[in-house]
């Protein structure tokens, strides 16, 4: 009775043991669906099995059990993206985790390798597509040993420039004006071109990049009109003089090594090859599907997908390609889809993973998307940006708000190389998220953008905390108006703090470092350095009682402090803060003020009249080549500045930086600034902190 009694006891343990142990699927991309996936010498061939098995299997799971699918070394070919869905009801919810086995390098590839090339008279190497000749498959971007090669475009370095503006231009129509045609200069397109469709015009003006495909061209008049219409005229900015253009995608213009040229009609893909390069040692890949993952919940039904994390997976080749009617226009190349993109997500993850060669944004975050963590990841060489998060507006469901995400330790450089308009981390109707130690370099437009609302309309926006990031080389003077943090609309308790920015440049204006654009309200902008900007460190459009204290801008080219509109109301406080310049101007001329009145009690109100629209106090300014008497502060002098009620306790004195001229900001004991209450300002944790991302 004893033995049997002992029996069911062991039985009972191996059950609960069995029972209790969490699924583990392996995936090969030299399996077999067919394949039970649970042990490494029999995976499955296709990621998205491992996930429905687990799907499928979660009833006999634990909630607190990790479900684990292990990603063997390879290239996995997605023939179509794989898609995470809430669990089906009934079902516990569990956690899944998609990594790599054995530190194995895994890709996951949107894209296919282009074969079959043959040498050609003229040194070109042509293959032919039949898919793309049967308009099943056309793309704009394309990989030659990773590395991203140009379409065959004019001109081959710099750029072409619009003549003249029919339909209009900022001075007679506003910039605003749709524009769909342009005079060019005699020469610069050709009617000729062969498939003069396939061809497309991009246009850099203002802030956004305009792609736009040829309807037809009046030779005599040198007009060229498009399919669709630019929101903005084909002016480069607010002056008249037209806007740089390059044309891409011309076969008669494959005249350089590393551009290729595909021909719709035949199928044909062209490539000039670079003189030590021979086909056998050279692979090609070219982007196929747009997306890769997509997390689908229905926040607005309260079904969520949860608990997904994905690690060292790198992520490759997408394939976008812009809506009908869609020429880019919209700020921040916010229309832009993403390779993976996650909507009604809670408590997901992706860390350790790497983003490359990718067609169009690296993640998109949705509506509904909650409490997700994004940490150590590496973005480069994208045609987009980094992070695009959006969700719901006040006017919208709770459960479509998107807030309290996490981004650190992230590495985003070299983006934006198709759509330059396209932002590092973009945060639009979302609130709460934490941006962190994170480095941003190499783009063309905005490191970091937060808010999408523009004037003092009612925001969601609020309590986005962006601080430690380092960034730099953002602009590099091809877009106009854009900064290496730019903030948009109310944006109650947001903070920008210990950021280090530099190296801001822009094409004719808004290289800025910290730009507080239109409604801007009720932001904190603390302890950042910023310096090299081509314009001001430091600038507002318009903005209402803002918080710029104990930060050091320097080094600005052209001007130092720069701001847009007075209103009637105060729209920031500006104090304890260094100035340190050696060239350009320390205030453009809207540092004015303007009568108004302000009711300081509801009840026992007086007119008091107000003049003041903004304070500044305690800041140290230093020029090392000019004295105190050569400084104009907006057309005063610095006694006639501080009769005004402006910078009564601030002082010009050398800062006394550690190394000023090697960037060195650092405070020598007995600086000035800190008898005006200044605080040291520590930039030792500043950037990523333990980025390793999947290995190559």
């Amino acid at each position: 009775m004893k033995i049997l009694s002992s029996l069911l006891l062991l039985f009972c343990f191996l059950g609960i043991q069995n029972e209790s142990k969490a699924q583990t699927y392996y995936v090969s991309p030299n399996g077999n669906d067919l394949n039970s996936g649970s042990q490494p010498e029999k995976p499955f061939a296709n990621i998205q099995k491992a996930v429905d098995e687990i799907r499928k299997n979660g009833k006999l799971s634990k909630p607190e059990e990790i479900a684990t699918i292990l990603l063997m070394e390879g290239t996995y070919e997605l023939k179509k993206p794989l898609i995470i869905k809430p669990v089906a009801e009934g079902s516990k919810k569990q956690a899944m985790l998609i990594d790599r086995y054995q530190d194995q390098a895994v890709i996951l590839s949107g894209g296919r390798e282009i074969k079959g090339w043959k040498k050609q008279k003229n040194g070109w190497w042509i293959t032919t597509i039949p898919e793309v000749a049967a308009g099943q498959w056309k793309f704009n971007q394309l990989f030659v040993n990773g590395d991203s090669r140009p379409r065959a475009r004019k001109p081959n370095n710099g750029f072409l420039r619009v003549k003249g503006m029919p339909d209009g231009t900022p001075k007679t129509t506003g910039y605003n004006k749709p524009s769909q045609k342009f005079e060019f200069v005699k020469g610069d397109i050709n009617p000729k071109w062969t498939n003069l469709g396939d061809a497309e015009v991009i246009v850099y003006h203002f802030w956004t990049d305009t792609h736009l495909s040829i309807e037809s061209i009046d030779e005599k008049n040198n007009l060229v009109s498009f399919k669709h219409a630019s929101k903005k005229v084909f002016a480069d900015d607010f002056n008249e003089e037209g806007a740089r253009y390059i044309v891409e995608n011309v076969m008669e213009e494959l005249d350089s090594p590393g551009e290729w040229y595909l021909d719709r009609k035949t199928g044909k893909l062209s490539y000039f090859p670079f003189p030590e390069e021979k086909p056998e040692d050279v692979t090609f890949f070219a982007p196929v599907i747009k997306e890769l993952v997509r997390l689908e919940g229905d926040p607005e039904n309260q079904q969520f997908v949860e608990d997904i994390t994905f690690r060292n997976i790198e992520f490759r080749h997408t394939n976008f390609q812009l809506p009908e009617g869609d020429t880019n226009n919209g700020q921040g190349s916010s229309t832009v889809s993403a390779s993976v993109t996650l909507k009604g997500a809670r408590n997901c993850e992706f860390s350790n993973c790497k983003f490359t060669q990718l067609g169009n944004w690296a993640l998109d975050l949705q509506a509904g998307c909650v409490g997700n963590r994004f940490k150590n990841n590496q973005i480069s060489q994208i045609a987009a940006g980094g992070f695009k998060v959006n969700g719901g507006t006040f006017a919208d469901s709770p459960f479509l708000r998107t807030a309290k995400n996490e981004f650190k330790d992230n590495e985003i450089g070299y983006f934006g190389q198709k759509y330059p308009s396209a932002v590092g981390i973009l945060l639009q109707q979302t609130e709460a998220n934490h941006v962190a130690h994170n480095l941003i370099h190499n783009g063309f437009y905005t490191g970091i953008s937060v808010g999408w609302v523009w004037s003092y309309k009612r925001s969601i926006s609020r309590d986005n905390v962006i601080e430690f990031n380092h960034i730099h080389h953002i602009g590099q003077g091809l877009l106009s108006d854009m900064g290496g943090i730019y903030t948009l609309g109310v944006s109650p308790g947001t903070v920008l703090r210990n950021n280090l920015i530099h190296d801001v440049d822009a094409n004719r204006y808004g290289g800025w470092g910290i730009y507080n654009d239109e409604g801007s309200t009720h932001i904190l902008i603390e302890n950042n350095i910023v310096y090299n900007t081509k314009f001001a460190g430091y600038n507002i459009h318009f903005a209402k009682e803002l918080t710029v204290r104990n930060n050091i801008f320097a080094l600005g080219r052209l001007q130092q402090l720069s701001r847009s509109l007075s209103e009637p109301h105060q729209s920031v406080y500006f104090e304890n803060n260094i100035i340190f310049w050696k060239e350009g101007i320390l205030l453009d001329k809207k540092w004015n003020d303007e009568p108004y009145t302000f009711y300081y009690h509801p009840i026992h109100k007086g007119e008091e009249k107000l003049t003041s629209t903004f304070e500044m106090d305690r800041n140290l300014y230093f020029n090392p080549s000019k004295s105190l008497s050569e400084i104009d502060f907006n057309g005063k002098s610095m006694a006639e500045w501080q009769k005004a009620g402006k910078d009564i306790h601030s002082q010009y004195a050398d800062p006394m930086f550690v190394d000023a001229a090697n960037y060195n900001f650092s405070l020598k004991s007995g600086s000035p600034a800190f008898k005006l209450g200044f605080n040291a300002i520590d930039m030792s944790s500043v950037g990523p902190r333990g980025l390793t991302g999947p290995k190559k």
